[in-house]
């Protein structure tokens, strides 16, 4: 639902961004850092949209490329300290005398 409520928004705001440019057709002189050009505002208003939306879909794929690594990292240590407290758990009872019987490490195992 969540998905679907961003498409929506992207949509209305690609229909707006479109209309606001198609109204403005007439050139305009823009200055780049080497000199400068005449260009359609239409082009201008077009660029600057896509160029801002390829930057902002960066920014969230690195973001998002750092917290798959990062939860790939506590998924490991968290299977190894599961790992680490079953084996504490077994040799703690194996040093108290108790027996270990089947439903007790199958109920350590569950935890």
């Amino acid at each position: 639902m969540k998905g679907q409520t961003y498409i929506i928004l992207a949509l209305i705001f690609a229909v707006i961004v479109a209309i606001f440019a198609v109204i403005n057709v007439d050139p305009v002189e823009v200055n780049f850092l080497f000199g400068t050009g005449d260009a359609p505002l239409i082009l201008v208003i077009l660029v600057s949209v896509l160029m801002g939306g390829i930057i902002t879909g960066s920014v969230g794929i690195v973001r998002l490329i750092r917290l798959q690594r990062e939860i790939r990292g506590l998924k490991q240590e968290n299977t190894q300290l599961k790992e680490t407290n079953q084996h504490d758990g077994v040799e703690n009872r194996e040093e108290q005398g108790e027996p270990l019987s089947a439903s007790k490490i199958g109920q350590s195992s569950n935890e």
